[in-house]
């Protein structure tokens, strides 16, 4: 598409912030003919979906901060021809009992008998694996229904209900705290809290909360890719970035690092220490709060993250007190630790006191033994294995104004004695060291994540996560307010997490930003 002569703008889009939803958006706009210019602040693109080394001369690239992948779809896949590889993992969980951590429900996705005897070694009910079973299965139309709509304008919550077809279901997962429903489909508290952990990942509420913000976060973790599978990169996160920044590249798209924005005005101007350029529409892959700062505004809300995320590489895996479960099965999915349902919310209530949970939930994924690529050749024939704990309810109000070094010491703390809590022996006496004797581990609190990415309150959703659909009373007039991607001006749209369907490394917000753009600039 040719600019017109009269147009002032330096370019047709320019766009704030070099995440992978940046990319996304710029690549499906530069394919488009238009003349796309990405801003980023740090030396290298990515924002959170980026592999790094974080320990020098150890031959190990981390995920290090977003970690999974479920949401992207494969149309933004085909449509960018992107070589990107995700592996599925066999098991989908491992839960030690916390009141005897020498027993374990192993979720094996191949052997159902299996399966079942590990729920029924745990919790005496022969029948609650097949409840679970029962309930993942329910949520499975809901999963078909939702995903697909995701690249699409935003659907009416009405027609999403009806398409369903399942009022009862659609009561209980969009209308009524979620911890209703986890009562009535399973029994015991264990198998509760494996489910409602998909309601907390980031995301700071009690299983009946009445915000529903847990029900929000549940959604988008269980209809993933229409199964709601999480599946593992190949490569890493920043294998996924680096075939992003090569589509954006080759599509025509300028991409920028290392270049800070100041300030950015409704009608499209985006100054730098060094210019100003302008945009015929600006989109914005910062979080809303840092793009009100951006327009001088004062932002509606102050997001909050509720995580803290440690990496570790170890010299082998660690022996577990479940004696009936080899390590390699119990790290090779998510292993839950000290999250039945009654201990999340216990952690809750002490975390919105202003304390850190004692013992402090948290979830562990082992990626190098899905993809041992991330390690290299000495590493991989060591028997070296990396860890990434996300440990849940740890808000920023505990991190804000606060010591931050000392507050990362003690949550690195706390979750190595949830840790230790269902191990053999401590998971100290595993940890790689450095050719200087470091030990290979690191905590990244919401305030890291503030500091170093931007986020506002280390929140990883960039604010709150809405419904992806259309509430009731809606009547969206621009392809912006169709798309789920509007801010209170014409000329800016919101190109990232901060999306209506935002969150996750899933591109959604990225290419659903590039729909509204060329439908505005084509039009």
């Amino acid at each position: 598409m040719q600019r017109r002569t009269s147009d002032p703008a330096t370019h047709d889009v320019v766009i704030v912030g070099g995440g992978h939803n940046a990319l996304v958006a710029s690549a499906y706009l530069a394919r488009a003919g238009l003349t796309v210019v990405v801003l980023e602040r740090l030396d290298h693109v990515g924002g959170a979906a980026v592999s790094e080394r974080p320990w020098p001369g150890v031959d190990a690239r981390l995920s290090r901060y977003s970690y999974l992948v479920s949401l992207l779809p494969q149309r933004i896949i085909r449509d960018l021809g992107l070589d990107i590889r995700l592996k599925r993992r066999r098991y989908s969980s491992y839960t030690p009992d916390p009141t005897a951590p020498e027993r374990g429900i192993l979720v094996d996705t191949q052997d159902a008998a299996a399966t079942a005897a590990s729920f029924l070694r745990v919790t005496g009910d022969a029948a609650e694996a097949s409840r679970f079973a029962a309930f993942s299965e329910r949520l499975a139309p809901l999963a078909r229904t939702v995903f697909p709509t995701m690249t699409d304008p935003l659907p009416a919550a009405s027609a999403l209900r009806a398409r369903l077809g399942d009022d009862a279901l659609w009561e209980a997962v969009v209308e009524q705290p979620l911890g209703a429903l986890l009562r009535d489909s399973l029994d015991t508290d264990i198998a509760r809290g494996i489910a409602l952990t998909d309601g907390l990942i980031g995301t700071f509420a009690k299983a009946d909360d009445a915000s529903l913000r847990q029900n929000r976060c549940f959604l988008y973790h269980v209809i993933g890719g229409g199964t709601g599978d999480w599946d593992v990169p190949v490569g890493g996160m920043g294998q996924v970035t680096a075939e992003l920044e090569r589509a954006a590249r080759a599509a025509g798209a300028e991409i920028r690092t290392g270049v800070t924005v100041t300030a950015v005005t409704p009608d499209g101007e985006v100054t730098t220490p060094t210019e100003t350029l302008r945009g015929r529409l600006v989109l914005s892959g910062v979080g809303p709060a840092v793009l009100s700062e951006l327009l001088g505004e004062d932002p509606a809300a102050s997001p909050e993250g509720a995580q803290v995320k440690l990496n570790m590489l170890l010299t082998r895996l660690p022996r577990l007190k479940d004696e009936q479960v080899a390590p390699t099965a119990a790290f090779a999915g998510t292993f839950h630790i000290n999250e039945t349902m009654t201990q999340l919310d216990a952690a809750h209530a002490r975390a919105a006191g202003g304390g850190i949970p004692d013992p402090l939930p948290a979830e562990i994924y082992c990626h190098s033994l899905t993809d041992p690529t991330i390690l290299g050749a000495q590493l991989r024939a060591s028997g070296a294995q990396t860890l990434t704990l996300f440990g849940l309810h740890v808000p920023h109000r505990i991190a804000a104004g606060g010591d931050n070094d000392a507050l990362r010491a003690e949550l690195l703390a706390a979750a190595q004695r949830s840790l230790d809590s269902v191990l053999a022996e401590p998971i100290e006496d595993c940890l790689y060291e450095t050719a200087d004797g470091r030990p290979c581990i690191e905590a990244r609190t919401t305030e890291d994540l503030q500091q170093s990415l931007g986020m506002r309150g280390g929140d990883i959703f960039h604010g709150a996560l809405s419904w992806p659909w259309l509430d009731g009373d809606a009547d969206p007039v621009t392809p912006a307010e169709r798309w789920g991607v509007a801010t209170g001006h014409e000329r800016i749209l919101v190109c990232g997490s901060g999306a209506t369907r935002g969150g996750a490394v899933s591109g959604v917000g990225g290419h659903n930003a590039a729909s509204a753009a060329l439908e505005i600039l084509r039009g």
